[in-house]
């Protein structure tokens, strides 16, 4: 029995250990939850067609991404407080109304993909400016046309991670990246959704090189030149988790091309 339970502790230190290796090392991913568990109030519109994707990419730069699922009529503008100058992007909310004559109990999850119009209306408080695909799958069955009419809507909205199944994270190569300018957009986030710091490492360097955020989800360095291929690390910007992509980018890469990991967050 005693020699059992010695056995037991051993492997479990082991196991434990094991598991921050390799957490370290970038090789696996433990689930961190960033749901809110508290609704919160804010205001929503929509924008777009009417059972339209709301947008052709936006200020966040996912471009026809928002197009195909699984982005496909999840997209929401939300205003500067949780854009956050472009950082924001790729975060994921649940957002229902509130009218119980004219909405379901369900919320409807989207993504920010882009920034909702800054007017005096706006600056200061929380909005969302949805799709009209997503905004009419808060109403009841039937009755989605009803909702568009009625404008701008009391809501209440809560942060829940990103969920892509089946799919890893993706770096897309910007159009004008160079041995002396990269750019990268990132694509399919689990989890935070958000970044809030970028790093690449060179072909047989141990050195990270910071990136500088551009604009939306979209980052870049500068100098040179840079020689692949390049590993990608990434920290979210909410809780600072992170997590690192061996040689994901070739040698011979090309802009405009998208190169996937075999990683992700959750």
């Amino acid at each position: 029995m005693v020699r059992q339970c010695g056995f037991t502790g051993v492997f479990t230190l082991c196991f434990l250990l094991l598991l921050e290796c390799l957490k370290v090392a970038g090789k696996i991913s433990i689930p961190h939850n960033v749901t809110d568990l508290h609704w919160h109030p804010a205001t929503a519109t929509w924008y777009g067609s009417p059972n339209g994707d709301g947008s052709d990419g936006g200020a966040c730069g996912y471009g026809s991404l928002v197009d195909v699922r699984p982005l496909k009529a999840r997209v929401g503008a939300v205003s500067p407080v949780l854009f956050k100058n472009g950082e924001g992007c790729g975060a994921c909310y649940k957002v229902k109304c509130l009218d119980k004559s004219i909405c379901s109990k369900r919320p409807v999850t989207i993504i920010v993909m882009d920034r909702s119009p800054t007017g005096p209306g706006v600056i200061g408080r929380t909005h969302f400016d949805l799709s009209g695909a997503a905004f009419g799958h808060m109403a009841v069955r039937g009755r989605s046309s009803q909702l568009r009419n009625r404008g701008e809507l009391r809501v209440l909205y809560r942060r829940t991670p990103c969920k892509y199944p089946g799919k890893s994270i993706a770096f897309h190569v910007n159009s004008g990246s160079t041995a002396f300018w990269l750019s990268l957009l990132i694509e399919f986030e689990d989890g935070d959704g958000d970044i809030g710091s970028m790093h690449i490492r060179e072909a047989n360097s141990n050195e990270w090189l910071k990136m500088d955020h551009l604009w939306g989800a979209n980052w870049n360095i500068n100098g040179g030149p840079l020689k692949g291929p390049f590993s990608v690390k990434l920290t979210t910007l909410s809780t600072r988790r992170t997590l690192s992509a061996r040689d994901v980018i070739p040698r011979n890469w090309t802009p405009k091309a998208t190169y996937t990991s075999r990683l992700n967050f959750l």
